[in-house]
């Protein structure tokens, strides 16, 4: 399946599919305009991943650990980089290569960071209640 349309009440069940697609730690990279979803969808695959800390977006931050019965999760907001020099020293390079589960928005901020095997995920809206996620390569 290389694509999803979801709506709140079918989030959960969509996250859940894309965690079956994709069982193994991931860094998986969320495309998206503002207000797509993006944050939302990955709070949706937190809790499939049973995270037990708080999930907030990470815009000031940059970066969130989170714990899980699987190991670390880490979810990062790139919005506010101005290069991929200013994220490798915001410690960005060291999450992506982890080989723990990595859940980053706007990857388009630091492209030549990301590993080869990383999962790009288009997010669109289709309307105000359904959205698209779509699977691609880069």
């Amino acid at each position: 399946m290389n694509g999803w349309k979801f709506t709140i009440d079918t989030l959960q069940s969509t996250a859940a599919a894309l965690l079956r697609q994709f069982p193994e730690p991931q860094v998986f990279a969320f495309h998206g305009e503002m207000g797509a979803g993006k944050t939302t969808f990955i709070h949706a695959l937190c809790n499939i991943m049973k995270v037990s800390s708080t999930v907030s977006s990470p815009t000031f931050s940059i970066i969130n650990e989170y714990s899980s019965p699987a190991g670390p999760v880490y979810h990062l907001d790139l919005y506010r980089l101005k290069s991929e020099e200013e994220a490798v020293r915001a410690g960005v390079e060291d999450c992506l290569y982890s080989g723990n589960t990595c859940l980053v928005e706007w990857p388009e901020r630091a492209p030549a960071l990301f590993p080869p095997t990383t999962v790009h995920l288009y997010i669109s809206v289709v309307d105000e209640q359904t959205r698209h996620m779509q699977v691609a390569d880069k």
